[in-house]
């Protein structure tokens, strides 16, 4: 069984399909499927993480 890496704030797993998938903190999938965990491991290092922006409190959410 395979670990689970986290680069960049993303997840690089194998899936139940057997190819590689890069998800990010909040499940989202961004990438994949991918045939090797080294092109997966290659592309989550070059994505940059930005985590939602807060959300606005108040009368006026726009």
């Amino acid at each position: 069984m395979t670990v689970a890496k986290i680069i960049n704030g993303y997840t690089v797993d194998k899936g139940k399909d057997g190819q590689w998938h890069i998800t990010a903190a909040n499940g989202e999938d961004v990438s994949g499927p991918l045939p090797s965990e080294a092109m997966a491991v290659e592309v989550a290092s070059v994505l940059d993480y930005t985590p939602p922006a807060p959300k606005r409190r108040g009368k006026s959410q726009d």
